[in-house]
């Protein structure tokens, strides 16, 4: 039942979704750190939508969903592949208090931006954003379809810090395989109707059944998730090259070596000196392979 993301399409219709429960991938982010209660729920939210929206776009690469803000929390991010691997990560405002249980979705977040990337294996990177200014996170996704994609999208994200899940309803731009000029409104108007607890506890087929069992529904094969973290020692050398020459040194200078991490997974990375110059040295600016 857990961690599984699940196609479907109404038939002769040019409607199409997808539900998401994630349980173990969700416990395994919330395990590497310590959050508020408010930031795990949303931090469920933000990986059933990342899952969501890579298996819609059908993508050959990663998409992330990154949320920076200027309240209590500061970031918020997400990333997801076509293996099924999921990783986020929140940060907190180290000038602002602990926010409550009760801390509102604005409240949280107040003013900032939805910056959604698209990075292929092959081919260019695609960068959306979409302003923080709605009162739920998937208020937020719809509007950058509405903006950036030109699809009519719904959005239905629920979390409780143990399990997470999330609807996805979507009207394609094609006319022609739609035989029911109804059925964007009325597939709509029955997702309304589901509560957070069905999404949460009920198997994905329990909740279309509940939804649309008077409609024709083709359901695809569940595809498994996982939590997973894309960190490597090349990935982190690139990253500790944008800091630039002057500071390395400097750090090297006062350390020897340079240690760091990954803020997802938590392994640690060790660079000692001859691996730093050698990065430095490198002549296209790119990191040599690593050991």
């Amino acid at each position: 039942m857990t961690d599984q993301i699940q196609r479907f399409l109404f038939d002769n219709t040019n409607v199409r979704g997808e539900i998401v429960t994630l349980e173990r991938a969700y416990a395994e982010v919330l395990e590497r750190h310590d959050y508020p209660p408010v930031v795990n729920r949303l931090l469920g939210e933000l990986l059933a939508a990342v899952a969501l929206l890579t298996d819609m776009v059908k993508l050959d690469g990663t998409l992330s969903i990154e949320v920076r803000g200027q309240g209590t929390l500061a970031l918020l991010m997400a990333e997801s592949n076509p293996g099924g691997e999921l990783r986020a990560i929140a940060r907190l405002a180290e000038d602002r208090p602990i926010p409550g249980d009760d801390t509102g979705f604005r409240e949280l977040l107040g003013q900032g931006q939805i910056m959604i990337t698209i990075d292929p294996t092959e081919g260019h990177r695609y960068q959306g954003v979409v302003a923080l200014d709605r009162d739920s996170l998937a208020s937020c996704l719809e509007d950058y379809f509405t903006q950036s994609e030109q699809l009519p999208t719904r959005l239905w994200l629920t979390a409780d810090g143990a399990r997470a899940g999330g609807l996805l309803l979507q009207r394609l731009p094609d006319e022609s395989m739609n035989r029911d000029a109804d059925a964007w409104e009325r597939t709509q108007q029955l997702a309304a109707t589901l509560k957070s607890d069905e999404l949460l506890g009920l198997e994905p087929l329990e909740v279309l059944r509940r939804l649309y069992h008077e409609e024709t529904v083709r359901v695809f094969d569940p595809r498994a998730l996982h939590f997973g973290c894309t960190c490597s020692r090349e990935r982190i050398a690139s990253t500790l090259l944008t800091l630039g020459e002057q500071e390395l040194r400097e750090v090297l200078a006062e350390q020897g070596s340079i240690d760091t991490q990954c803020h997802f997974c938590h392994t640690r990375y060790h660079f000692p000196a001859a691996e730093i110059e050698a990065l430095l040295a490198s002549p296209d600016g790119s990191p040599p392979t690593l050991h």
